[in-house]
């Protein structure tokens, strides 16, 4: 069969032969058993309806195996012959153009280039799944490629609920993944859901078919080393940024590093993801011993170098060492996936890899109790270091948030420890270091409405993306000459980003460049785009953004740390947002429970929009984004934020019908 013709049969008729286990590819973690015999029944029934009763008993034993195994029914028999990467548009089958960019979109974040676990159908983060089971990704591609423009498929956590008549301006598909009642948004209320087969984590970019590789996290993080620098007045030149997580997001730190100027050094256990890593280019060396990683970094630091360093073993170890060692430390964070403590997102020191792994599956509580005391003892070395002026930040990823749940020394004095019932952190939670947003990304970038824009060619032609960056760089340099002082700075750091995009060898599957815009940023470079496409000058563009952006994401230690009206620990901005997508001409909308800082820590939304040359595509562009960003700057306006303040009136001066509800400012002399 062609691979059109494999696409539109979706789940086949005859059993394909069973599929042997492939120990070349990086797997997930086997999942903790937490199912009862009658909920395991519940899974295979779940899984099996799939399925013509006629293959039921051929399946079933096979399925039974999956699920005792690896503690999940990823169905493998049932994954694809053909090659999974992002092919050109016109090689996908299908009644609606926009049908198949998002099949090239989903194909992208499996591309074995760029998912994390491809054969379970996660992209990144250990557990940002794409779909539960191989079942669901044939079943979906199928419904695509036969979608017409005036039909709508929903999505129920990677389950294809079907496809509903709707109309051409609707969204072709709506993306819901862990979408739990509340009082259920408990880790293991995870565990259990997903593998019973009816929820899934979505992550962020990962379920809403968005994710570009590592470059997309390569460029916010060079802006956050950029500032984090800025912010402790010195040049990034020979100054050290200690750090860990060479996995889907986080290996992107050591190229942001090389990028930026600095001296990086990042730990990992994992020896197959560390030397993927550096057989992409993402690190330059690899150490596996501490005293030779000393010597290293003192002599990169004597000669002012720029340089990225793997260090292969625990970051707890590292930190102590360097602590040691008196080696000073000038920007210091951690990227593993504390999201997912107990499913293989952060590892315990003094205890193998593999060895974890076995623990993790066979003796969860052990394996909980070690994590906590290493995660305590690495608190306990940052905070020496920090005495000595490191400038540590939380990048977002829960570590402060778990380091805290494990009683580690991470809290202000003032902060009441767990305020809540559930043992969550709650109002009243106030750290030691702050979020990267409260200190960076939010004032600087995020409240001016500067947020991490991004677009695929789906040509898949090089040559596509280079006049997409020669465009972009154009309208931005134009912004530029009378752009306000107060965005000057973000200006002039993605000219030279997007300048500098196609020397750093960035991309990794599909024909993608990310970098960070306002809402005229984006349209302007939007419209131009669509321009290009009359002209034939390019195909067809995919238009998106990561969820961790300006108004896409409630997030209380991350998107959304630097609100303090008491407002941080809702969640309307992220559902207005995905509302108002969803009917302002989005191609497909997304929103999801967890991403990033765990299951029931956050919501978040996101997008994506096909630019085919239309009027139509450039009415539904300059309608949507210009709402997508000012949604989230006029609420960071109303809680009072400078920035965003000064933006949100921009953008009225701008929009006459746009009229947002102003702060008025309290003396506080008044409540004294």
């Amino acid at each position: 069969m062609t691979f059109q013709e494999q696409i539109q049969q979706g789940i086949p008729f005859i059993l394909p032969q069973p599929k042997p286990f492939d120990a070349n590819i990086n797997h997930a973690p086997k999942r903790k058993e937490i199912l009862t015999e009658e909920e395991k029944k519940l899974a295979l029934r779940n899984a099996l309806r799939y399925f013509e009763p006629k293959h039921h008993e051929e399946l079933l034993p096979e399925f039974r195996n999956e699920l005792e195994t690896y503690g999940r029914i990823y169905m493998y028999r049932f994954r694809p012959d053909y090659k999974m990467y992002a092919r050109p548009i016109s090689e996908y089958p299908g009644k609606s153009e926009q049908a198949k960019a998002i099949m090239l979109m989903i194909q992208n974040n499996l591309d074995y280039a760029v998912a994390q676990h491809p054969h379970e159908l996660i992209t990144y983060g250990g557990n940002g799944a794409v779909f539960q089971n191989w079942a669901q990704y044939l079943l979906t591609m199928k419904y695509l490629s036969e979608m017409t423009d005036e039909q709508t498929l929903t999505m129920y956590s990677g389950h294809p609920m079907g496809l509903f008549p709707s109309h051409k301006d609707a969204p072709r598909v709506v993306v819901t993944n862990g979408m739990v009642i509340p009082n259920y948004s408990q880790p293991n209320d995870w565990e259990r859901m997903n593998a019973l087969g009816v929820s899934q984590y979505g992550q962020m970019t990962a379920g809403s078919y968005m994710y570009i590789g590592p470059q997309g996290i390569v460029h916010g993080t060079t802006i956050t080393v950029l500032n984090g620098f800025r912010k402790i007045k010195r040049s990034p030149k020979g100054g050290l940024f200690v750090t860990s997580g060479l996995g889907g997001m986080s290996g992107a730190q050591p190229k942001a590093g090389n990028i930026a100027g600095c001296i990086t050094v990042c730990a990992e256990v994992n020896p197959k993801i560390t030397h993927i890593r550096h057989s992409q280019g993402w690190i330059n060396e690899i150490i596996e011993n501490l005293d030779e990683l000393v010597q290293r970094v003192n002599l990169a630091k004597a000669n002012n170098e720029t340089v990225s360093i793997a260090y292969l073993g625990n970051v707890v170890d590292l930190w102590e060492r360097f602590n040691e060692e008196n080696l000073y430390i000038d920007l210091g964070s951690d990227q593993t996936s504390l999201h997912n403590p107990w499913a293989g997102g952060y590892y315990p020191v003094g205890v193998s890899f593999e060895e974890a792994n076995a623990m993790m599956a066979n003796n969860p509580d052990l394996f909980k109790e070690k994590v906590q005391e290493t995660l305590r003892r690495h608190a306990a070395a940052i905070n020496k270091h920090t005495a000595k002026g490191t400038y540590f930040f939380d990048y977002g990823n829960a570590f402060l948030l778990e380091a805290s749940r494990a009683g580690a020394d991470v809290l202000k004095e003032e902060s009441i420890a767990f305020p809540s019932p559930s043992g969550r952190a709650g109002v009243g939670i106030d750290f030691k270091y702050p979020s990267y947003v409260q200190d960076i990304m939010g004032p600087m970038c995020f409240d001016y409405g500067f947020g991490p824009f991004r677009w695929v060619c789906t040509s898949g032609k090089r040559e596509d993306l280079a006049k997409t960056d020669a465009i972009a760089s154009q309208v931005l340099e134009e912004m530029a000459k009378t752009a306000p002082i107060e965005i000057q700075q973000q200006m002039q750091d993605n000219i030279q980003w997007i300048k500098g995009a196609q020397e750093n060898k960035l991309v990794v599957g599909s024909q993608a460049r990310i970098l960070y815009a306002d809402a005229e940023g984006r349209m302007k470079i939007a419209e131009a785009f669509n321009q290009a496409i009359v002209k034939g000058e390019i195909g067809a563009v995919v238009l998106g953004r990561d969820h961790h952006d300006v108004s896409g994401t409630d997030s209380p230690y991350r998107e959304t740390s630097n609100i303090y009206d008491g407002s941080r620990f809702t969640a309307d901005m992220a559902i207005q947002n995905v509302i108002g997508d969803s009917f302002r001409g989005a191609t497909w909308v997304s929103i999801h429970n967890g991403g990033g800082v765990g299951w029931g820590e956050v919501i978040n939304g996101g997008f994506g929009m096909v630019l085919d040359g239309t009027p139509e595509a450039s009415r539904r562009l300059t309608s949507m984004l210009f709402w997508d960003v000012n949604n989230g700057i006029s609420r960071r306006s109303w809680a009072r934020n400078e920035g965003a303040v000064f933006a949100i009136k921009r953008a009225m001066e701008v929009e006459p019908l746009l009229k947002v509800t102003l702060p008025n400012l309290v003396n506080d002399e008044l409540l004294k």
